[in-house]
């Protein structure tokens, strides 16, 4: 069972390090260690110790002409024309409001994006996925103005949800920019944006399960 946390637990972050997540959930990791160093440093660590095992495994013998087959290949290739020496350019600092993973997807205008709405206060965007089994799951983008959020609920699933700008507040304790909530169906809680609200990536892998009367006659509709 997944351990709700600021952070991602190791198994998500070992999941990421070895291609086992699908695209949805890779996203929100990639996007996530763009604004945490120290799960960048973890996972490097991770690769490393994958490479190393690599390394360590016996090689399968093949066709003594398949490196001269490869060879004949290169030689048959028009050279690849001289790149032109970058210039140095002093980059900032700071991390962009939407770091690169996800402006992959979804640009660097927010104001571009047809946002839905949802309620008052609570937009959100739901971002074009690929159609292929690594799709599994759903990302959008979610747009809270101060004091709103989401009814209770809890999830069939799991629920990941990452701080890009501002901040919420759930039951499971404060949450701001870089901050990767993990959630499964053992977590019940009401996030809410803080005062200066909150703009967040969240990635489902089922729908949400709302408790309480309100749940009775949204479930019904909940899809993701």
């Amino acid at each position: 069972m997944t351990v709700p946390t600021h952070h991602p637990g190791d198994t998500l972050l070992i999941d990421y390090a070895g291609g086992a997540l699908g695209e949805a959930a890779s996203l929100i990791v990639a996007t996530h260690l763009a604004l945490c160093p120290c799960c960048r440093l973890n996972v490097a660590e991770m690769e490393a110790v994958g490479g190393a095992l690599l390394e360590s495994i016996e090689p399968e013998e093949v066709d003594p002409a398949c490196l001269e087959t490869v060879l004949a290949r290169l030689d048959d290739l028009p050279p690849l024309p001289r790149a032109p020496k970058p210039k140095l350019v002093c980059q900032p600092a700071e991390v962009p409001l939407l770091p690169e993973p996800l402006r992959r997807y979804v640009g660097n205008d927010l104001s571009r994006l047809p946002w839905k709405r949802l309620m008052r206060g609570m937009d959100c965007y739901d971002i074009p996925l690929g159609s292929g089994p690594e799709s599994r799951g759903k990302a959008r983008l979610m747009r809270l103005a101060s004091g709103v959020g989401p009814p209770h609920h809890t999830h069939r699933g799991i629920e990941l949800t990452l701080v890009l700008d501002g901040g919420f507040t759930d039951d499971l304790g404060q949450f701001a920019r870089g901050d990767l909530s993990v959630a499964d169906d053992s977590v019940r809680h009401r996030p809410v944006a803080d005062e200066e609200g909150c703009l967040c990536l969240a990635v489902t892998d089922a729908p949400l399960r709302f408790t309480g009367a309100l749940g009775l006659i949204l479930n019904p509709f909940v899809k993701f």
